[in-house]
């Protein structure tokens, strides 16, 4: 396994290489840059000396033969860099060497040769100077370079380690204040510095964070109260008529009804608890849900139908309205079956008998939007912002026909098939739910009105 090494010691590491590749190279430059300056110099020098002496020569060569200048180029000589050799070899054997030694062979030396005519004869001229003190210089600042560069950079590392454990304090003191939050006091904060840098976005980063955790734990708490509250009324109707029918003999039609009762109980547990289920399945992401081609109009009128029963009992009368078009959605059946159960169930519940739901389909701008509007009580515009949280009940007066679970249930389905859901109502002027579906094959033509499909009386 990987050796872990914290941010402090990578952040120097990283320092001490990058100012390592940094004095390499300006140690590099300045070496070649000095190399350089001082060749030109040389090359300037050797330039100027043997202009010169070609112009003395051939002033003089011109009065006199060249073989009687050897003295007064001797003299010329003298006043050259004591490093400096002169060669200059004529046409007809004329040879001039300065001074008379050779260099050695081995020696770095910076040559310069020039061709020029004194009348009919041609010369040829070199002169040389030797680069042993430029070299000296040169090794001079390479051993100065190669010995004050690991101390700076050890010198750096040791301030980069001083720095970075000073710019990471607050982050420890973050680190700290984070780790003594706990879920017995997620009301806490971490103190956000004002400094308008990372480290003031990392706190308030992490204050929202355990804002969202605190409202998500606060949300379950409620849930699980809430989820109690409601098991506890059931468990107690099945207790007490258990009870009661054991206490004394009864005839057999009471047995019936306190069997009917216990049964009655007990299928609205198990419906609770399936609710419970599947909204923990879709909090968590467990539940998976295979997406296929669904005909929503088809899956509409089945779910009506369904309801119809329900519908005639209480005096609804449910009408469709299809598409203009044949148009499909991707989703999965029978969530989809659910969700429009929701929907057109509390709708028949919540209108006035004699009444009718509108049950209608539309598409445009390749979106279809199943829409299911009531003529019943409507909801206030204080509920609005509450009905698709887990059982809230915006009719008080009839809290006992469901268990706030609905329209949570018809969101996280919606959620699910990444759709939207909206709701338009006012009090006493019943309520308009609308779920828009995104889908590649819907029709961008208007839905045209067309007679509606009566379901019921």
């Amino acid at each position: 396994m990987a050796r872990e090494y914290s941010i402090r010691f990578r952040l120097t590491l990283w320092y001490a290489l990058v100012l390592c590749a940094a004095l390499a190279l300006l140690s590099g430059l300045i070496w070649f840059s000095l190399r350089q300056r001082l060749l030109n110099e040389v090359d300037q020098t050797l330039s100027g000396s043997a202009a010169r002496l070609e112009a003395y020569f051939v002033k003089e060569a011109a009065e006199n033969p060249p073989v009687d200048l050897v003295d007064e180029l001797e003299e010329f000589c003298q006043g050259l860099p004591p490093s400096d050799y002169v060669r200059l070899r004529g046409a007809r054997g004329f040879a001039f060497d300065f001074p008379k030694h050779v260099p050695p062979p081995g020696e770095d030396r910076r040559n310069l040769s020039r061709h020029f005519r004194v009348g009919n004869d041609t010369f040829d001229l070199q002169i040389s100077s030797s680069l042993t003190a430029i070299d000296h210089t040169l090794d001079l600042l390479r051993i100065l370079l190669l010995s004050l560069v690991p101390l700076v950079v050890l010198i750096a590392c040791a301030g980069g380690a001083w720095l970075s454990r000073r710019a990471l304090r607050p982050v420890d003191a973050i680190t700290a204040a984070a780790r003594a939050i706990s879920i017995e006091n997620l009301s806490l904060r971490l103190h956000t510095p004002q400094t308008g840098d990372e480290l003031e976005r990392l706190t308030e980063v992490w204050n929202s964070m355990l804002g969202r955790l605190e409202a998500a734990v606060k949300t379950l708490s409620q849930f699980a109260a809430d989820a109690s509250h409601e098991l506890r009324t059931p468990l107690a109707v099945i207790r007490t008529s258990a009870e009661l029918a054991l206490r004394r003999a009864r005839s057999p039609e009471a047995y019936r009804e306190s069997l009917i009762e216990i049964s009655q109980e007990a299928d609205r547990m198990t419906r609770l608890v399936e609710d419970l289920l599947f909204l923990a399945r879709s909090d968590a992401r467990a539940a998976e849900m295979p997406m296929e081609p669904v005909d929503p109009a088809a899956l509409l009128r089945k779910v009506c139908d369904e309801l119809h029963g329900v519908a005639d009992a209480r005096h609804i009368r449910i009408r469709r309205v299809p598409p203009a078009r044949e148009v499909f959605i991707s989703g999965n059946p029978a969530a989809l079956r659910r969700l429009f159960l929701v929907l057109i169930d509390n709708a028949i519940k919540y209108s006035v008998p004699e009444s009718e739901v509108i049950v209608a389909i539309g598409t445009a701008d390749g979106h279809v939007s199943v829409t299911v509007q009531d003529s019943g009580i409507g909801i206030s515009p204080a509920d609005q912002p509450h009905i698709f949280k887990r059982f809230y009940q915006a009719d008080k007066a009839r809290a006992g026909e469901g268990f706030g679970l609905g329209l949570s249930l018809a969101e996280s389905i919606v959620k699910a098939h990444t759709a939207t859901i909206r709701v338009t109502s006012g009090q006493g002027r019943g309520a308009t739910f609308c779920v828009v579906f995104a889908t590649a094959s819907a029709s961008t033509v208007p839905v045209t009105a067309e007679p509606g499909i009566n379901v019921g009386h």
